[in-house]
């Protein structure tokens, strides 16, 4: 057994558009989406042309193709990917058992066990891969989930990069806050304002101080930021829900500006959904506000998807509970039907 744990992160290159032009070589070199044929969708995914014409994951279709007209437009073939998915994850099980799957594209491998070289047997995965399914993979090795996961998008597509413990001080040193687990667009802000640009600056403080500023986040913020992630790899992980949030900069009270925000919430949920999620059942739709005053409010109800009209329901009844008082945050869920150990396996990949 090796003493330093050896993470790889296996993130297929545009799967969903990549299985499509495999099936139909002529759509090789022109720009594809995938996302379904009407204009009120949003795309799943897009494949490396058209993301050259700024096309990505989550964008509304119509916007899709104001920016790049010759898009060709796909539809969802769900059952295709997730026998894809399970040919892939059948050749991650041939090199460990321990297989944490993130969605139908990407995974951790724990690989600690082998004495090989943690590039090595990247190589062998994503050239097994592609021999077997025409696909390419990127991959990131690194001492632990939170470096293998940054690692694997250093070197797209079709390449792999690796974090030895070595070099982990000065990668993290140089890597922007951005790259790390959690910081999203607000957090980052947040950190723009203080001059906070890299890891190395980040650094600076305390644990203590960044306890102080972030609260519980920022105490994890701390090992982040150094590279430490004890986290396992878990095989049997099951998802129980899937949503976002927005925080406003100015409270809102009137339903019409909730209502935009609901909208662009729904698009994004739904494309996380398609794009990594697929194989799970919808069982319910969740709204969230949180008050002017911070008390907050959630309303639920059954729904097999992301029903936009739905939603505007939820939302009303959640704001006639507030009484008048202004909204400071908004979220969108949903909730999936349980899931055993088993269908876990055969499903998720």
């Amino acid at each position: 057994m090796s003493a330093t744990r050896k993470i790889i992160h296996i993130d297929m290159d545009c799967f969903y558009a990549a299985i499509e032009e495999r099936e139909n070589p002529q759509l090789v070199g022109k720009p594809v989406g995938v996302g379904g044929g009407s204009r009120r969708g949003v795309l799943c995914t897009a494949n490396y042309e058209a993301r050259k014409f700024g096309c990505h994951s989550a964008m509304p279709i119509f916007k899709a193709m104001q920016k790049c007209p010759q898009l060709v437009l796909l539809p969802v073939r769900f059952s295709l990917y997730r026998s894809v998915s399970a040919q892939i994850k059948s050749i991650f099980a041939r090199f460990t058992e321990l297989i944490e799957p993130l969605s139908l594209d990407e995974a951790y491998l724990d690989l600690s066990h082998w004495e090989s070289d943690g590039s090595a047997i990247a190589r062998e995965i994503r050239a097994q891969i592609f021999e077997e399914t025409s696909l390419h993979a990127s991959a990131g090795i690194g001492p632990n989930k939170l470096v293998a996961k940054i690692a694997s998008d250093l070197n797209k597509p079709n390449g792999q990069y690796e974090v030895t413990t070595d070099q982990l001080d000065e990668f993290m040193r140089q890597l922007p806050v951005g790259k790390i687990w959690g910081v999203g667009r607000k957090m980052q802000q947040r950190l723009d304002q203080q001059n906070i640009k890299t890891c190395a600056d980040l650094q600076k403080f305390s644990r203590i101080q960044l306890a102080q500023q972030f609260g519980r986040w920022g105490n994890e913020l701390y090992d982040l930021c150094r590279g430490i992630d004890q986290r396992k790899v878990s095989p049997h992980r099951v998802r129980k829900s899937l949503g976002k949030e927005t925080t406003f900069s100015e409270n809102r009270r009137h339903f019409n500006e909730l209502e935009l925000e609901l909208k662009k919430l729904a698009d994004e949920v739904e494309a996380s959904w398609k794009n990594k999620l697929a194989e799970r059942e919808v069982k319910s739709l969740v709204v969230k506000l949180k008050f002017e005053d911070f008390t907050q409010t959630t309303s639920e109800r059954v729904s097999r998807s992301v029903d936009y009209q739905l939603a505007k329901e939820l939302l009303g009844e959640a704001l006639s509970r507030g009484n008048g008082k202004s909204v400071r945050l908004i979220g969108l869920s949903v909730k999936f039907a349980d899931q055993t150990p088993q269908a876990q396996l055969e499903m998720d990949f």
